[in-house]
């Protein structure tokens, strides 16, 4: 399905909670491993599919802050999978002119890990397509709080004055720095909750809930998404143009 054929402008930025790999594999009597294994095809899916339809910014909740307190096997796995899916997806990403990034905090990340993240990073940084946002280790409101932290110090130190923190200033220290926000927010499994996910850069982010499993999750899902994103009415607050092209007449 060709997702560029779209009537209506893309988002700038679409946000992905892939969730519900194990209740994929559970309701197919497999290993809760599996689903996860089998998610990896959704998210090559889901990156050819925004790319296509000319999405600027893809970010995927690949694994959040709160994750490590799963059992310690499916820990082991899912960063194996993280370290063969940064070996070998990489090179296809660069080939196709995508850049890479990962949010989040790296400092409980293997060593291997976080250098091969670096390597990826480095490899793809002066493409010009799309960017693959990768939340790992990631919670929003620790980065909120780092951020936080961060102008505390500099405010104390006198490099910045109180009064000059303003909502860009403080957009500026959160790891999605030099991102704009998300447009849409797409969650799957049924589940209607962002789980400490981009709270701040989803102020006026809309939102699609769908009953599919992630790794059920294929380029017509995502196109059925944009869809009712292109449907959608964004005021920020205000009215759209519609609303006061009618109220004048009224």
């Amino acid at each position: 399905m060709d997702l560029s054929q779209t009537e209506a402008p893309p988002p700038n930025h679409v946000a992905v909670i892939m969730d519900g790999n194990g209740r994929w594999a559970k309701s197919r009597g497999l290993p809760r491993l599996e689903g996860h294994r089998r998610g990896v095809n959704a998210v090559r899916e889901t990156i050819e599919g925004a790319a296509e339809a000319g999405v600027r910014y893809l970010t995927l909740f690949s694994f959040s802050s709160e994750n490590w307190r799963r059992p310690p096997a499916e820990v082991a796995e899912l960063m194996r999978l993280l370290k063969r899916y940064l070996r070998s997806e990489i090179a296809e990403l660069h080939a196709k002119g995508l850049r890479f990034r990962v949010i989040g905090d790296r400092s409980a990340l293997e060593t291997e890990i976080v250098r091969l993240i670096e390597d990826a990073e480095r490899r793809t940084a002066d493409n010009d397509g799309m960017t693959l946002i990768v939340a790992l280790n990631y919670g929003s409101r620790s980065d909120i709080a780092a951020a936080a932290r961060k102008l505390a110090t500099s405010a104390a130190l006198g490099l910045i004055k109180p009064e000059a923190i303003d909502q860009d200033v403080f957009s500026a220290h959160l790891d999605t720095a030099g991102v704009p926000d998300p447009d849409l927010l797409i969650r799957t499994s049924g589940e209607q909750r962002i789980s400490n996910f981009l709270l701040w850069e989803c102020a006026y982010t809309e939102f699609v809930f769908t009953s599919k499993y992630w790794p059920d999750f294929e380029k017509a899902d995502l196109a059925a998404a944009l869809r009712e994103y292109a449907a959608r009415d964004r005021r920020y607050g205000g009215l759209s143009a519609s609303r006061i092209a009618a109220n004048d007449k009224a």
